[in-house]
């Protein structure tokens, strides 16, 4: 009778919670978008500048909690010379650059929720984590492109990564046994200004900083590229602000996704 009595209560505890055991891994990709905001477009906060996609793999520890592991790749930019204030249009500053973000995110479903099963079709979310960004800005004058990090622009040489913290919002929406599609808005804080290579001053000292002199005659300089109709009375003198007095740039994407979850229908076995 023991063993009977066992046997019934094991059998009850894979009916009713069984399935959410069950469901625990999730695979996922997506695709969309990526913006940022920073010295180049400080007031946009929704301006897509590039694509983006990425892939996750997830634990699901109940309808409500999981964590994954997300890689995102994206690309942003920014240009001077298409900002409304004449300030920026007279700074002339562009960049452009690919991000390759790796983070731990957690998520919170509002509803009991999940792609393989749950109570839910549907459900609103919220996620926040950490991560890190490797990231190279790079600006175009005069058709060349060059790699903005090696000519120094603000006197220092930064490093080309970052620690980035995640956080958004989405809504996922179950549309098979397993199948669930998803769309989101995150934002990322990187914790660095140079996701552009603007950040602070103009340099103080070395003239030659920024010249890009075995590509053009002139000695374009990259660090103060404005228009200067008199060269002893720049716009932008050095030792000037270069950048705005945010000290954390921010990128984002914007993301349709598709996810699988791995079932089980097993249960004990004696």
């Amino acid at each position: 009778m023991r063993l009977k009595k066992i046997v019934f209560s094991v059998a009850l505890s894979c009916i009713f919670s069984g399935a959410a055991l069950a469901q625990t891994t999730e695979l996922g990709v997506n695709a969309g978008a990526a913006g940022y905001i920073g010295d180049i477009n400080p007031n946009n906060l929704f301006k897509p500048s590039g694509v983006a996609f990425g892939a996750y793999v997830k634990r699901n520890f109940n309808p409500y909690w999981a964590v994954g592991i997300h890689y995102n790749y994206g690309k942003i930019k920014g240009d001077d010379a298409n900002s409304d204030d004449l300030s920026l249009k007279t700074r002339n500053l562009n960049f452009s650059t690919s991000l390759n973000e790796l983070s731990l995110q957690v998520d919170f479903n509002f509803l009991d929720y999940f792609s393989g099963g749950g109570r839910k079709n549907f459900t609103p979310y919220i996620f926040a984590g950490v991560g890190g960004v490797l990231f190279n800005p790079k600006a175009t004058y005069e058709g060349e492109t060059n790699e903005l990090r090696y000519y120094k622009t603000e006197g220092e040489k930064y490093k080309n990564y970052a620690i980035s913290i995640p956080y958004g919002i989405g809504m996922k929406y179950r549309i098979g046994e397993r199948l669930g599609i998803f769309t989101q808005l995150g934002y990322r804080t990187a914790k660095t200004d140079y996701l552009d290579d603007v950040g602070d001053r103009y340099p103080l000292t070395d003239p030659a900083r920024g010249k890009v002199s075995a590509a053009h005659s002139d000695g374009f300089n990259l660090s103060d590229p404005s228009i200067t109709p008199d060269p002893n009375h720049p716009n932008f003198p050095p030792g000037g602000q270069r950048g705005n007095f945010v000290k954390n740039d921010t990128y984002f994407f914007v993301h349709i996704g598709l996810s699988y979850t791995f079932t089980s229908d097993k249960c004990y076995s004696f």
